[in-house]
């Protein structure tokens, strides 16, 4: 108890030092308490973010490995482009046996072709646009020309089921006269979006016609059953890509059923059509599980399994992950130059009590006790300033770490 007694008055009476001593500790504690709480919320963002939600994922060619080994072989451009243009989309058939994977929670397809309109026209807000029965050609950034031989002006986009219609399913979509067409009819019959319907005096009833970019002779004819509104739907949506390719417009979006549209283009070789599916996973490890059930399950290595849903997970995690490393190494730095200080004053101090230390020994105080004295004097100070350095650190942890994540945030949507 003397020693405790005697320790605390010690510390009474160097204000100064001892307040030098807790103004370091107390730096170092708030920079412990920011940089640890950014780096577990930076854990559990990895962790916890996906793994409660549900991911899509698609099957699609490889073309980065596909690539990559050709290179490997030496075959040259030309033998690459001549290899890519080979591969194809897997087929319905392929992509259901697929889906009879335990991991798959839900699966949908689409079918989607290009065409250009034989009795209306694309809405297009660029002067430059040419007429849709045309191929269209117009020149990009820096003069060079940029054909679009077999890109028609609008997208057909033939669904298997209301769940593969994910913007009507998330509300981006909404019927806003007449009705959807029925789930799996064979039906030619469509919906149109509202501004297509507006810019061509289309309403419910109406019948358009849309033919092949590369044989006019090769029509389709489609009874528009609904008109919906899509609210993502913008003038200056897609930019450049709707200045060169009106089907990418969400105006000029034009849904139907898959097996209507597989019944319409089946027999026509001039309209090319692309399949694709969706699968839906529970969580994250159940799209892991997936990938490894397709290699079992005899996918060829040209083809993988992707998830935009994933990517785009990763991809906002990238200003956190700076924002952690950021804050560990400015953890360290405090860390190494407040451990440096404190070293070199107790050192001071030590040699400025060389007095002090001579009269306790003399008295027939042990060396450990002297020695427990002055850590006793160290501790006092160091626990009031790490007390109040933890208290300052947990309520400035969420107001800096807002204001640095998003200032990350802002540097990653400008690269």
């Amino acid at each position: 108890m003397y020693l405790l007694k005697n320790a605390w008055k010690n510390v009474i009476r160097s204000k100064g030092r001892n307040l030098l001593i807790g103004l370091i500790v107390l730096i170092i504690s708030v920079s412990a308490c920011i940089s640890l709480s950014i780096r577990e919320a930076a854990e559990n963002a990895k962790e916890d973010g996906l793994k409660n939600t549900e991911i899509t994922g698609q099957i699609a060619v490889d073309r980065q490995s596909l690539m990559e080994d050709m290179n490997q072989s030496g075959a040259d451009r030309s033998e690459m482009k001549e290899k890519m243009s080979q591969m194809q989309s897997l087929s319905v058939s392929q992509l259901k046996k697929y889906a009879e994977s335990d991991a798959v929670k839900n699966f949908y397809y689409t079918m989607t072709t290009s065409l250009n309109g034989n009795n209306i026209d694309e809405v297009s807000t660029e002067e430059t646009s040419t007429d849709s029965s045309t191929a269209s050609s117009q020149s990009g950034p820096g003069g060079n020309d940029r054909k679009m031989e077999n890109q028609g002006a609008f997208s057909l986009i033939g669904y298997s089921s209301e769940d593969a219609m994910t913007n009507f399913v998330n509300g981006t979509c909404k019927i806003t006269d007449g009705s959807i067409f029925t789930e799996n009819t064979s039906e030619n019959v469509c919906i149109i979006s509202d501004e297509l319907a507006t810019y061509n005096s289309l309403k419910v009833g109406s019948s358009m016609k849309l033919e092949s970019p590369t044989d006019d002779s090769a029509t389709i004819t489609l009874k528009i059953v609904g008109i919906y509104h899509n609210s993502s739907s913008t003038s200056g949506e897609n930019g450049v890509m709707n200045r060169f390719n009106a089907g990418a417009d969400p105006a000029n979006q034009i849904y139907t059923s898959y097996k209507a549209l597989n019944s319409m283009v089946k027999n026509i070789d001039s309209i090319m059509t692309q399949t694709s599916g969706t699968y839906v996973f529970a969580d994250l490890d159940s799209y892991e599980t997936f990938q490894k059930d397709v290699k079992k399950m005899g996918l060829d290595d040209t083809y993988t399994v992707t998830s935009q849903d994933v990517n785009n997970y990763e991809q906002s995690l990238i200003p956190l992950e700076n924002l952690s490393k950021f804050a560990s190494y400015f953890f360290i730095i405090v860390l190494i130059i407040g451990a440096v200080i404190l070293a070199v004053i107790n050192i001071f101090n030590i040699r400025e009590r060389k007095y002090e230390i001579g009269v306790l020994t003399a008295i027939g105080m042990k060396k450990w006790k002297v020695c427990t004295q002055f850590v006793s004097e160290l501790f006092f100070v160091t626990i009031f300033s790490m007390v109040i350095g933890l208290g300052i650190g947990s309520a400035a942890s969420v107001p800096i770490s807002n204001q640095l994540l998003a200032s990350q945030i802002e540097n990653q949507q400008e690269q």
